[in-house]
């Protein structure tokens, strides 16, 4: 079963569209709702499990694009600009594979286009590391308290910090559990050729989760994309430096535009 997720917008003009990761929620968006509302409808949804989006049965990317859909179609977006963080950026290429006639341009954020080694041990290992703490007693709060830090870089905006720590503290921990298995099943690398719509492929100096040297490579796949790397930000770049992830989500969706 499939609710219309729940989302915050504001402005006029042009949808731009932002999905968030695996820690995060609409509000990991509000620095760039804020900026892109100037000049779009900035928009940011709480995927499935998130805020007050409901979650029924198991996450998977095929049921998170097929809610993704829905609310395009609640809204009445015809077409939006798309961008999408870490999970949301799996989300977004999921979306792609048969739904780029909704897109006006995609932006992949520290990102991947699939999770960890075939045989499947990576995987593994990762949910079992990820989920210890929870399995331990710990809360998200304490989850975040860890995770935080190491995805941000030394000297990141003191406040995108703190709501990078609030929006993961805020994610109930079934939820967690659910992005945390679900993404390590991620496999769309088959897939980016065939992209052709206007691509942004952003990543960040410093990020260990989604490494630069990847995601270079990543954008050299889909035809004429465009890659962009922020220099010392780490895997949560439009917290990290707004200023410096808007200016290269700006630049380019006016060259989508032009």
């Amino acid at each position: 079963m499939i609710f219309v997720p729940d989302c915050i917008e504001k402005g006029e003009g042009e949808v731009v569209l932002f999905l968030h990761g695996v820690g995060g929620g609409a509000y990991s968006w509000m620095p760039q709702i804020n900026s892109f509302s100037m000049n779009y409808v900035a928009a940011a949804w709480n995927m499935p499990g998130y805020g007050k989006s409901p979650l029924f049965g198991a996450m998977s990317f095929p049921v998170l694009a097929d809610a993704l859909e829905m609310l395009l179609d609640d809204r009445g977006w015809e077409k939006v600009h798309l961008v999408g963080h870490s999970m949301g950026g799996m989300v977004a290429q999921e979306f792609a594979v048969d739904r780029q006639d909704r897109l006006l341009s995609l932006t992949l954020s520290a990102t991947s286009p699939a999770f960890g080694k075939p045989d499947g041990e990576f995987q593994k290992k990762f949910v079992e590391a990820r989920l210890a703490p929870l399995a331990d007693g710990g809360t998200m709060a304490d989850l975040a308290q860890e995770l935080v830090d190491n995805m941000m870089s030394a000297d990141a905006d003191a406040n995108g910090r703190q709501l990078a720590f609030d929006c993961m503290a805020d994610v109930a921990p079934e939820t967690y559990r659910a992005a945390v298995e679900c993404i390590v099943t991620f496999e769309q690398r088959a897939n980016l050729p065939h992209i052709k719509v206007p691509t942004l492929v952003i990543a960040g100096e410093t990020d260990t989760n989604a490494p630069a040297p990847m995601m270079e490579k990543m954008a050299t796949k889909i035809p004429g994309a465009s890659y962009v790397c922020l220099p010392e930000l780490g895997h949560l770049a439009n917290l990290e430096d707004p200023r410096a992830f808007d200016a290269a989500l700006s630049h380019f969706l006016k060259t989508v535009e032009r």
